[in-house]
């Protein structure tokens, strides 16, 4: 497997399973554990962590999980030695992403850095990949 750029849709469910509801969880772990046993590298933007961090903090306000629980797995995703590139790099292109395909700026970030490094983005948000077409390299975590 070549090269992927990851959102934070994605790493969210290495810490959820399909029974508390979350799918593709199995996808997102395989992914994972791919990246673990050095097959593929992943690279992400800064930006992946304080979306990171912001899921977990909104689970945590509806029960959906203990802030023990939010502050291990943040912990966890730290220590992932991920590629990771500053926003900062990408987000002129990322402006001119978002306008064109009407997406967020921060979903267009890391569409911006898949462009730029040549890399796909593999994410579990389809109607982003939906809104992007072939036009960019945006594959849906749920047809690897």
């Amino acid at each position: 497997m070549s090269p992927v750029v990851i959102d934070a849709s994605v790493g969210v469910k290495w810490y959820f399973t399909e029974r508390d509801g979350e799918p593709l969880a199995t996808e997102a772990d395989l992914l994972l554990r791919t990246y673990l046993e050095n097959h593929i590298r992943i690279l992400v933007p800064d930006l992946f962590y304080a979306e990171f961090a912001n899921v977990f903090w909104k689970a945590e306000r509806q029960a959906r999980m203990t802030t023990r629980r939010a502050e291990a797995a943040l912990e966890s995703v730290l220590k992932l030695p991920f590629e990771v590139t500053p926003t900062l790099e990408v987000v002129r292109e990322a402006s001119v992403i978002a306008r064109k395909y009407d997406r967020t700026v921060y979903d267009s970030i890391y569409l911006a850095l898949a462009v730029r490094t040549g890399y796909h983005l593999v994410t579990a948000d389809n109607r982003l990949v939906g809104a992007v077409g072939d036009s960019l390299p945006a594959s849906w975590l749920g047809s690897l």
